[in-house]
């Protein structure tokens, strides 16, 4: 598939939004795809499904973009002295680490939800 690069009149154009440079809408398009806000509850299961039996404490539901979860993530990671990682607004932490994760949420002023058995 061939894609316009540059156009004489415009001259360099955006690979993604086809627009040219000075009038590229690439940002606006996403922060208008921010994730739903949900009820308000942090939600935190555990699961094991693909990882070979290891299970991880999945926190979801959290009410921030990007920057603010992998920050959030990094702090909780840092108290809980474990490891864990952002994928695609969820956190994952390693281990059953839910009683704790739940804690400190809750001091972070989250309403949070044990979920899952």
């Amino acid at each position: 598939m061939s894609r316009l690069v540059y156009s004489t009149d415009t001259g360099r154009l955006c690979p993604d939004c086809a627009e040219a440079i000075d009038r590229c809408r690439c940002k606006e398009i996403a922060r208008s795809k921010s994730r739903p806000t949900g009820d308000g509850i942090v939600r935190i299961s555990r699961e094991t499904k693909g990882r070979k039996g290891k299970g991880v404490s999945l926190v979801s539901g959290l009410p921030l973009d990007d920057a603010e979860l992998k920050s959030l993530a990094k702090t909780l990671k840092q108290k809980l002295s474990i490891g864990g990682a952002v994928k695609d607004g969820v956190l994952e932490f390693q281990g059953d680490q839910r009683l704790a994760l739940k804690k400190l949420l809750e001091d972070m002023g989250y309403r949070v939800k044990l979920s899952g058995g």
